[in-house]
């Protein structure tokens, strides 16, 4: 096997590498050895069943021949199964296999898996290590890099969670041969996103290609150029603002308004991507709004949302319930919902004076009072 290529989050407490191979996953216990992960031997890999059918085995063999005891929990997948109750099977998981301080928690699975899996690492003992291993674009892309954890509350996405940093990152993309069509059209979404935040090279070179709503139609080459240049851009911003003091905002493109979709249509309506999809198109026509950006740039952007098979007309929403969902997002400071918003292909601005009114206006033009 060709060695993975190695992109570095350079955190100054404790950098951590993303390694991009494929057939990487059979390496995973071996370069879990050589990084000095795991210091003790007992692993917890924790995934869903369909990953589990496809990849538990071959993830657990390499454990063993990397000489470590690996066990296997296997959690209902599904953006509805984000509780606080999982989080707690995964500590009853923990506590029987006797995890200790040293111990390693894998997250082997999508997004999911990956929040829940590194929440519960950093709350089991004040925190032990975990690897993330993604097998969906999204959480390749996005969810597994940077150490953001957690899981959903009623009342928003994501409320409850804590920064606790993998200490590596493996992606073989060769699993994604297994992924469903939709779950790669909405991972698709974030690589969009780095394209408008502060790539504009990758958004043109998205633009250039043909189809992008399969993996098929993608291509390995193109695929492994995307990998690189998202997981790339990831880690630069993580590196420069590890707990979202500033910068590192720019990531939630699309993810304001998109929660509130995911939110009042209920977890699941939605994949997180798509969802993400509509709140870039909301962010776009609000920046045009707002002289921000020109109708040409949101066209673009729409253009390549839709190539890839992402949906552009946000749904039915109720606006009281709009207005008092965003006031739950945990961006919100002082009671002003930060917004970010494009200025031009590549380059996004963080605002908080988008007032209720232009909300409105963007569901009465974009989705409509709920029928």
């Amino acid at each position: 096997m060709i060695p993975p290529l190695s992109i570095e989050v350079a955190l100054s407490s404790q950098p951590y590498s993303v390694l991009i191979g494929k057939g990487s996953l059979d390496q995973l216990g071996p370069l879990i050895r050589s990084s000095g992960v795991a210091a003790a031997t007992k692993v917890l890999v924790v995934t869903n069943p369909v990953v589990e059918g496809f990849y538990g085995q071959r993830a657990l063999e390499s454990l063993r021949r990397a000489e470590l005891e690996p066990s296997l929990l296997v959690l209902d997948a599904g953006e509805d199964q984000k509780t606080p109750a999982s989080v707690a099977l995964i500590h009853d998981a923990a506590q029987a296999r006797r995890l200790e301080r040293s111990s390693l928690i894998v997250a082997l699975g999508g997004g999911v898996v990956g929040d829940m899996a590194g929440f519960a690492a950093a709350t089991w003992l004040r925190g032990i290590a975990v690897v993330q291993v993604p097998t969906t674009l999204l959480a390749m892309v996005d969810a597994s890099i940077g150490g953001k954890t957690g899981v959903n509350h009623p009342g928003g996405k994501n409320l409850i969670g804590a920064f606790h940093q993998p200490r590596l990152v493996l992606i073989d993309p060769s699993t994604l041969v297994t992924l469903p069509e939709r779950e790669f059209r909405a991972g698709m979404a974030e690589v969009i996103k780095y394209g408008v935040i502060g790539d504009p090279q990758l958004f043109s070179e998205l633009e250039a290609a043909g189809d992008l709503s399969s993996l098929e139609a993608v291509g390995d080459s193109l695929l492994q150029r995307l990998l690189e240049r998202s997981a790339a851009a990831k880690a630069r911003v993580v590196a420069a603002d590890e707990r979202e003091g500033g910068l590192r905002a720019i990531l939630n493109y699309g993810h304001t308004l998109g929660h509130v979709v995911e939110t009042l249509c209920g977890y699941g309506t939605y994949l997180h991507g798509e969802a993400v999809a509509l709140g870039m198109v909301a962010a776009g026509e609000l920046a045009v709004a707002m002289g921000l950006w020109s109708p040409a740039e949101q066209q673009r952007q729409c253009a390549l949302i839709a190539k890839a098979g992402l949906p552009l007309q946000l749904p039915p929403l109720d606006p009281e319930a709009v207005l008092l969902t965003l006031q739950s997002d945990k961006k919100v400071r002082s009671g002003q919902v930060r917004f970010v918003l494009p200025n031009a292909i590549g380059e996004v601005q963080i605002r908080n004076d988008v007032g209720a009114d232009q909300i409105l206006e963007l569901l009465s033009t974009r989705g409509g009072e709920p029928g």
